[in-house]
């Protein structure tokens, strides 16, 4: 008779993310902090993937959630696990030293165990060592990250000038090094719809960003941004995250947005938040101030140097850059501010803010894919009336604006202007198709029970 074997899963209550693998079997009477010993501390020293224990897309997960339980020094070492951090299984606080329940459970038709741990990270505060952070990520995976950034040099400047760019042995070598690798990031899509659809990240962070662009999806401006930063960490470049946004001239609120990022209370602030409604990049390569701003979408590509850049960030006549969105045009402007403001708002975003991923989809009205010819967004629905409701809005919108629209009741892009889309753009029409039962399961858990979707399309040219 053959052995029972025993499942593991790992459920960030913060991220919603999630690993499941097969545990060896004396691993079912190891305490809770044995197994996360093994299997999270020293993960790195397991072949999980060649002993068949976990799928590839699990593993990902599973090395994401090292971070999120164990800190990690300046080089990358992991520590211990975070302050605040508590395990739990059915609700229930499970000690170190406590070894797990395991529940039968059928898996096809045959029988297994499932330990089950969930941990909760809501009382643990803002300290991820970024720098150690970003450098043990590459460390998972360094083929692949080498090989996004030589890929990236090759296609834009050909092989012989790829390798001499790689050198990085001059500031304009340096400096052509950094706009191919920004003009990169800037090309990829900016959408939405892969927080739907594979782990189903409601936010990602550089690394997982770069996966992202490489897979041909790609991501908003401050999945986009740390994902360049993440990348130019890595090959030694000096660099700072910007903030900004619409009308956003007069010097940021820093105590205002700290609080905010202290409280999560957000009543009254929107006068506050629009100066964090975009992010961008300030690098300094050899004393040179360059902004970088490799967002896409329908906002231009920025690169520039020295007192063009410094231009753009002062007070005195302070310049504002206009971007096209889907009904008006606005005017973005930049800021220098205290780096944990940014960092501790993309840490936040990554779950305690909450549905970040419907924020950002719904009231921020950047739908599921935007560039300067397309907008693809969800049309919610739970009656024919409100249907309807929203179909009027949409018409109105584009009647206005002057752009060609296309309104699918059933989630489709089978009309005139779908099928245009998708031929332009086969991996973001796939990835918007795939993305409507993740999308629609956590609307229904934001707002109330119930919708239905369709998919609204604008033609911007």
């Amino acid at each position: 008779m053959n052995s029972p074997f025993f499942i593991l899963r790992l459920s960030d209550t913060v991220t919603r993310r999630s690993a499941t693998l097969r545990l060896g079997q004396e691993d079912h009477v190891i305490s809770t902090g044995k197994l996360l010993e093994k299997y999270l501390l020293r993960l790195g020293q397991l072949s999980l993937l060649q002993e068949a224990r976990i799928a590839p897309e699990e593993l990902l997960s599973l090395q994401a959630m090292q971070d999120l339980v164990y800190a990690c020094d300046d080089q990358g070492t992991l520590t211990s696990i975070y302050t605040g951090t508590i395990f739990r299984q059915e609700g229930i606080s499970l000690d170190l030293d406590q070894v797990p329940r395991a529940s039968e459970v059928k898996i096809g038709k045959s029988g297994a165990f499932l330990v089950e741990i969930e941990i909760d990270r809501m009382d643990v505060g803002y300290d991820r060592n970024w720098n150690g952070f970003h450098g043990r990520r590459w460390a998972i995976d360094p083929v692949f990250f080498e090989a996004f950034v030589t890929t990236a040099m090759e296609e834009k400047l050909g092989a012989g000038e790829a390798a001499r760019t790689m050198k990085l042995d001059s500031y304009d070598i340096r400096l052509k090094f950094l706009d191919v690798l920004g003009q990169t990031i800037w090309e990829s899509q900016f959408e939405n719809y892969s927080r739907f659809t594979g782990q189903k990240l409601m936010f990602k962070a550089g690394d997982e960003a770069v996966r992202s662009i490489a897979a041909g999806a790609g991501g908003i401006c401050t999945e986009k941004v740390q994902a360049l930063k993440f990348l130019t960490d890595h090959y030694g470049f000096e660099s700072e995250y910007l903030i900004g946004g619409d009308g956003a001239r007069e010097p940021v609120p820093v105590s205002k947005l700290r609080e905010m990022l202290r409280t999560f209370d957000f009543r009254f602030a929107r006068r506050f938040m629009r100066y964090w409604q975009h992010a961008a990049l300030l690098y300094n390569v050899d004393g040179v101030p360059v902004l970088v701003d490799a967002t896409n979408g329908n906002i231009p590509y920025l690169f520039l140097e020295g007192e063009e850049a410094e231009r753009l960030l002062g007070y005195h006549d302070k310049p504002s850059v206009p971007v096209r969105m889907v009904e008006a045009e606005e005017h973005y402007y930049y800021h220098r501010v205290p780096q944990d403001i940014p960092l501790n708002l993309f840490f936040a975003m990554e779950g305690w803010l909450g549905d970040t991923d419907m924020v950002q989809v719904f009231e921020n009205e950047l739908g599921l894919f935007l560039s300067k010819d397309y907008y693809v967004t969800p049309i919610p629905y739970r009656t024919d009336q409100e249907y309807l409701r929203l179909v009027s809005e949409y018409q109105e919108i584009a009647r206005r604006a002057g752009f060609r629209n296309e309104i699918s009741r059933e989630w489709k892009l089978e009309g005139e202007l779908g099928q245009e889309f998708s031929e332009a753009h086969r991996t973001a029409a796939a990835g918007i198709l795939a993305a409507r039962d993740h999308l629609l399961l956590r609307y229904n858990g934001w707002d109330i029970s119930g919708h239905e979707a369709g998919l609204v399309i604008m033609g911007m040219t």
